[in-house]
């Protein structure tokens, strides 16, 4: 079983940017987690960030007939990424939302995520954990069928 684990906008820059809100921890140790439970669930990762809508988008089509799920931090993207969004509706397969923070909680024009409404579920607010969170659900969901 492959899962995605797609990284939008700026998130290379965990442990870095505002660590009052996203930790201290860094991207590259965000995914050496979540591929030490990939191994754990018997699942496939492939990991990719970027800073531009339209290489997640390709990344999503890429894996179209391959994957069977996907985790999506769409970052700054949350509230403005409607490729991303309809890129998300027309896959097979169901993607989780992830968020380290709780966006509900943040600045007003945060609070609102146009990814929502394409995706399985949102999994935020609990730092790196979210993803590993995530992946265990993502799991579960794709396994039950």
């Amino acid at each position: 079983m492959k899962i995605l684990v797609l990284h939008g906008p700026n998130l290379n820059l965990f442990g870095r940017r505002e660590p009052h809100i996203y930790g201290t921890t860094t991207l590259a140790q965000i995914d050496e987690r979540l591929g030490l439970l990939a191994a754990e669930l018997g699942v496939q990762l492939e990991t990719f960030q970027s800073n531009h809508e339209g290489a997640l988008v390709d990344k999503f089509h890429e894996n179209i007939d391959i994957a069977a799920g996907a985790l999506l931090n769409p970052a700054g993207l949350t509230q403005h990424g409607v490729s991303l969004h309809d890129a998300i509706k027309a896959m097979p397969f169901p993607v989780i939302e992830v968020h380290m923070s709780n966006i509900a909680a943040r600045e007003e024009w945060r609070t609102h995520s146009i990814i929502s409404p394409a995706v399985k579920a949102t999994v935020q607010g609990l730092g790196w954990r979210s993803y590993t969170a995530a992946l265990r659900a993502l799991v579960e969901i794709v396994r039950e069928g």
